[in-house]
């Protein structure tokens, strides 16, 4: 275990970051990070080697206020689990914990006002008990989707027709608007987990655990998820709920250029071949950095591409995903850019009200500073 610590401001609250170590989630909460750090906060972020990386962007703009705790890798046991995720999320757990309460043993001088971590990581609800600070749950996505995911755990629908019929609809009733799923569209953990078994338990006591946070920081906009917004509130029967997204990088070329790695194309020659497209004429294709497609899905997805004739961006990495037949998604994809498409006209209006949430005076950057001010309450406390 290794940390560095260069100060921190005695008028200002010191708060502990643990993102979970994928992609979706780390690189939100290092953005989130910075926000944090540019309104004054100390923050240290723990992270392993392999990730270590991602934070020399952050390190290089926030010399006196930015620490890093540094845990070892874990290695997952597939003894008491057969599945990856499960038994990475349980290697995270026994290999951190007792080291993050030496440290915080090690270093009572510190006065860490706050764990945030990502809602991934519920058993941190237990720890923030253990150490005696408050925690709050940072969701990299919305409330809408987070609503769901509560409920899925705790309601435990179940596919009265059949396991293998994969369209089965589950309604979500609690939930406003009482949004309803096909079966396959619900996690894959809940759906191949048996229920009782210790890798189901451990998944469904760490995502309700959450409820049990202190506060909730969301990456996502009021304006567009007010109704699920209001909703948590009331479930939680408090209002430390907060829409403080989308969080975006710094406007410095030398932080976003390192932000989330390092990919195959340098972003000036993106930037520059998106600069010469027209406006709603490009299709971004990504399946985020878990999922591996297979041949099939690769090639039918490719041919599909090409029909459509649109200007495309394919991020790849290396789960079965249902891809649409060729022709099917070459007729999705070249409507996708139509101009006179009713969609096409409610996304540039949802993009000018994200623009105007965290901009100077919007509400996500409103709640930014509202977190902050909460944050440095529990310091004074």
């Amino acid at each position: 275990m290794a940390a560095n610590n260069n100060g921190s401001s005695s008028s200002s609250a010191h708060v502990l970051i643990y993102p979970y170590p994928a992609s979706g989630h780390i690189i939100p909460l290092l953005d989130l990070t910075h926000q944090l750090l540019t309104r004054g906060l100390t923050v240290t972020v723990i992270v392993d080697p392999s990730n270590e990386s991602l934070l020399h962007p952050i390190k290089s703009r926030h010399v006196f206020n930015f620490n890093t705790l540094i845990l070892p890798s874990p290695a997952p046991d597939f003894t008491f689990s057969q599945n990856n995720l499960i038994a990475k999320m349980k290697a995270i757990r026994d290999l951190h914990f007792p080291l993050i309460v030496d440290w915080f043993n090690c270093h009572v001088s510190v006065s860490v006002s706050a764990i945030i971590s990502d809602f991934f990581l519920g058993w941190t609800q237990e720890l923030a008990d253990t150490v005696g600070v408050p925690r709050v749950v940072f969701s990299p996505s919305g409330a809408l989707s987070f609503s769901v995911f509560h409920h899925m755990w705790h309601d435990l629908p179940t596919n009265v027709d059949d396991e293998e019929c994969l369209n089965y609809t589950v309604s979500f009733d609690k939930v406003p608007n009482c949004p309803k799923y096909p079966w396959y569209q619900l996690s894959y953990l809940y759906r191949s987990l048996k229920q009782g078994d210790p890798d189901w338990e451990f998944c469904r006591m760490n995502y309700l655990v959450c409820g049990d946070t202190w506060g909730f920081v969301f990456n996502s906009v009021n304006d567009l998820e007010r109704v699920y917004f209001d909703y948590l509130k009331e479930l939680t029967g408090h209002h430390k709920v907060w829409a403080v997204g989308p969080v975006l990088p710094p406007d410095d070329d030398s932080m976003i250029s390192n932000r989330g790695g390092l990919s195959s194309m340098p972003r000036h020659d993106l930037m520059t071949w998106l600069d010469k497209r027209g406006s709603r004429s490009v299709v971004y294709v990504c399946f985020g950095s878990r999922a591996v497609l297979t041949r099939k899905q690769i090639d039918e997805l490719a041919e599909g591409l090409d029909k459509s004739g649109v200007h495309f961006i394919w991020s790849v990495a290396q789960k079965n995903l249902m891809i649409p037949e060729s022709n099917e998604l070459a007729n999705i994809l070249a409507e996708s850019v139509g101009r006179n498409r009713f969609e096409a006209s409610k996304v540039e209006n949802l993009r000018e009200e994200t623009l105007r949430a965290v901009g100077k005076g919007g509400s996500s950057y409103n709640a930014l500073d509202e977190f902050v001010k909460r944050l440095n309450q529990l310091k004074q406390v």
